[in-house]
């Protein structure tokens, strides 16, 4: 783990890397994320707890994470014999990419603000003054 932005910038990173720094996603929130990426129809928990070799309902909660950050869907699947079930799926990936970008943009600028701040703050407070030339 970084600690420092400079540290964190310098590390490898994959997409899943961005949604855990935009989204806050632990491990096992990325390993069902790209688990879901990577099959090929819409998936149950129980489907996905064997995938990522966790118990259902510790994957159940993670799924409901990414459910909760709009990266994945929940759709309800009927039976032909009667009942159902919940099927998850990633969402529009151009949609997360959109969200990605208006964060990492809110971000920048707020970031921007800050060290317009921090010259504000610190630039001036020494101007003009002997002591701080020591």
């Amino acid at each position: 783990m970084a600690n420092s932005m400079r540290d964190y910038l310098r590390q490898e990173m994959e997409c899943e890397g961005l949604l855990e720094c935009i989204h806050g996603l632990g491990n096992l929130e990325r390993r069902c994320f790209r688990t879901l990426v990577e099959a090929a129809r819409p998936t149950t928990v129980d489907e996905l707890a064997a995938a990522v070799d966790r118990e259902r309902s510790t994957t159940y909660r993670a799924v409901q994470r990414l459910c909760q950050r709009g990266l994945v869907e929940k759709e309800q699947q009927s039976y032909e014999t009667g009942g159902y079930c919940h099927v998850y799926q990633v969402a529009d990936s151009a949609g997360i990419a959109d969200d990605l970008q208006r964060a990492l943009n809110d971000w920048y600028a707020e970031m921007g603000h800050l060290v317009y701040e921090f010259r504000e703050t610190y630039a001036n407070d020494h101007a003009g003054d002997p002591a701080a030339d020591e």
